[in-house]
């Protein structure tokens, strides 16, 4: 389903910025200075509810490239059927703490960018750019950056 690609793309993202945070390390302890982190991981689409024609929810798995699971993203998507576009709202749940965000999706392409709004924890004041690239036909498999400072 083409809706549920979509999803998945935004979910990888959100899954990107809460694994590359646990496998690059990043201290729970917030800095007195501006740090800049690159996060790399798998989100990896595990339940799906469809509110409507235009709304859905999401929960994924994110995982390290080598499997190993580092944390948990939730998303809430709106979508346009009639354009084949839409928006996701994101949080990622890190060791240390959450990330936020918003990621802007489309029908017709396989990557989707989005925008860090903030977090808690480590990730408090975070601001920066995700990327999510799907790895599969289904999307529900994706491959996440997020850049972030903190």
């Amino acid at each position: 389903m083409k809706i549920r690609r979509t999803i998945a793309a935004m979910s990888a993202a959100a899954t990107l910025a809460g694994g590359a945070a646990l496998a690059l390390g990043v201290s729970a302890d917030a800095s007195a200075t501006t740090a800049s982190h690159t996060l790399k991981f798998i989100s990896v689409q595990q339940k799906v509810i469809t509110w409507s024609k235009t709304s859905q929810g999401e929960q994924d798995k994110d995982v390290t490239h080598a499997g190993k699971l580092i944390g948990f993203d939730v998303l809430n998507f709106k979508f346009d059927p009639k354009n084949g576009t839409g928006t996701a709202l994101f949080d990622l749940d890190l060791k240390g703490g959450m990330l936020f965000g918003v990621v802007s999706v489309s029908l017709n392409s396989a990557t989707s960018k989005g925008t860090v709004t903030g977090g808690l924890g480590a990730f408090k004041d975070a601001s920066g750019a995700i990327v999510a690239k799907s790895l599969n036909k289904a999307g529900t498999k994706l491959a996440i950056t997020v850049k972030y400072t903190t």
